[in-house]
């Protein structure tokens, strides 16, 4: 995967397929410290002790695919900058995937497009509720589809127009805190 969001749309995917009705995704970029964190965390039907295990091999996967590249790829790329990949889980409570970089590190993988990442997700998943926390230094961002939801009464979120409202909010805040959209 070239870039990080390609590495969140993986594992949210992952989250969805059990059955997640709720997924937080929470990214912090920290320039400060020199870290760039990645959270993702779900309502789904967490995993037991031997699928945890399992996970970390690139070979193991409960998809239609051959292989299960998405966790150990993302623990590659943060090991490769510093960094480790944590994961917080158990039957009926859901997931937790925390991943680390040296933010500056040469080898780390550029964020990519977020925000595409999201409309994708939420336009392919209107039954999912999306919570989209982004911060960057002391700027910071929140996105609550639930809490779109309610003001849209029976207006589905994936209408196009919705949608278009959404990505430009994102893109706006993305913009004004020069985080680069591809």
């Amino acid at each position: 995967m070239q870039d990080l969001s390609l590495h969140i749309l993986d594992i949210v995917e992952n989250s969805i397929n059990a059955s997640a009705t709720e997924i937080r995704i929470k990214i912090v970029e920290d320039t400060k410290e020199n870290i760039l964190s990645i959270e993702i965390s779900d309502n789904g039907r967490g995993m037991d002790e031997e699928m945890l295990r399992k996970v970390h091999d690139p070979f193991f996967t409960t998809k239609c695919k051959r292989t299960g590249l998405g966790i150990p790829l993302l623990a590659q790329s943060a090991k490769e900058c510093n960094g480790d990949l944590a994961i917080n889980t158990g039957p009926g409570i859901g997931t937790t995937i925390s991943a680390r970089f040296q933010y500056d590190h040469i080898d780390r993988k550029p964020l990519g497009d977020i925000c595409k990442t999201m409309i994708v997700l939420i336009a392919s998943n209107p039954d999912v509720d999306f919570i989209y926390e982004h911060r960057r230094n002391d700027n910071s961002y929140a996105l609550n589809t639930a809490e779109i939801k309610k003001e849209l009464d029976d207006v589905p979120i994936n209408l196009p127009d919705v949608i278009k409202i959404i990505k430009d909010d994102i893109s706006a805040w993305l913009i004004s805190t020069n985080i680069m959209i591809q």
